[in-house]
């Protein structure tokens, strides 16, 4: 198998060829399809996350089993399957036995403590994948993996309101913008000063307004979503949503947030984190996005091309979601 590697933080990722693992106990193999590239794996790259090293990032992975583990049931050779960020939870700790294992004492994250997706074969815990609906391709599903998923979860905790603002347009946004859409709320769309692009692509996407994230929008906003990490903007999102509005902060990294006066917080507006995903996420999540019929805007780059892939999403450059794919399911 060959695998792009991350040896050490703040270096580019290097392709290395390894033995094909053999799953264990409740595991399987996986010939890896696709593999979403999300804005979590520059955070390991760079460091910002801690993980172990070295490291095969990805957590958005779309592939087939090929092999399976002892005790392994539901799960057959040849079925398709996805593989997101949560690869494994204890079961045991107060988390878990009360539904929350996204809070799990003792978790292993896929792509940061576990092998993940950049990769042409991967290792997973069978518990933990989630079987792929056929109305999505490869390429299309890899990014709902987290992108998709994270969104649905903030998308709930923002709660019913029917003005939502998404900071920061990129894979995540374009997804879960979809099915608030389909919903029957009103999109507000914040994007990079000066990312035309982007903006145009929001609005192509049934977007009530796309401008700047130094913007105000055309509206008090009943709650707010930030997909940036940039810490600088929650207090510019407080005062963007009305007096009982709620700002969700879904990165699982965000530059500091700063100080700002407690007016902009008063009216029982609220600010609250979303951290990783649970197995109910998964079900509920492509269920809804069948019935939305969501499409994932992809923008496709080799396996070997994982650090220019990096590089683009780094900059703002890619425009919905970049998935790395395997020469050999690299379409003709």
């Amino acid at each position: 198998m060959f695998a792009m590697q991350l040896e050490a933080v703040g270096t580019p990722l290097r392709l290395v060829a390894r033995q094909v693992p053999t799953p264990g106990r409740g595991e399987l193999l996986i010939e890896v399809a696709a593999c979403g590239v999300c804005r979590t794996d520059l955070h390991i790259v760079d460091g910002e996350i801690e993980s172990r090293l070295p490291i095969v990032p990805g957590h958005e992975i779309v592939g087939i089993v090929v092999a399976a583990g002892e005790g392994v049931a539901d799960v057959a050779i040849g079925d398709r399957v996805g593989v997101p960020w949560l690869g494994h939870s204890c079961g045991h700790c107060d988390y878990c036995r009360t539904g929350h294992e996204n809070l799990c004492d003792s978790p292993a994250f896929t792509g940061c403590t576990r092998d993940g997706g950049y990769a042409t074969h991967t290792v997973a815990d069978a518990r933990f994948c989630f079987r792929i609906p056929d109305a999505f391709s490869n390429e299309e599903a890899a990014p709902l993996l987290c992108a998709g998923l994270i969104g649905w979860r903030s998308l709930r905790a923002a709660g019913e309101g029917t003005r939502i603002g998404l900071y920061g347009f990129g894979a995540a946004a374009h997804i879960i913008a979809q099915i608030a859409l389909w919903q029957g709320r009103a999109v507000y769309a914040f994007t990079r000063a000066g990312d035309d692009e982007g903006q145009a692509f929001a609005r192509s996407l049934g977007c009530a307004w796309a401008g700047s994230s130094e913007d105000d929008p055309p509206v008090e906003l009943d709650a707010a979503i930030l997909f940036a990490p940039v810490g600088d903007l929650v207090p510019r999102a407080l005062r963007a949503v009305h007096k009982g509005g709620r700002v969700i902060c879904a990165g699982i990294h965000m530059s500091d947030i700063p100080s700002f006066p407690y007016a902009d917080l008063w009216g029982e507006r609220t600010i609250a984190s979303v951290a990783n995903l649970t197995r109910e996420d998964g079900t509920s999540f492509f269920e809804i996005a069948q019935k939305a019929n969501v499409k994932s805007v992809t923008t496709v780059f080799p396996l070997a091309q994982a650090n220019v892939a990096l590089e683009r999403l780094r900059s703002g450059a890619v425009v919905g979601a970049a998935v790395l794919v395997p020469s050999n399911y690299a379409k003709a």
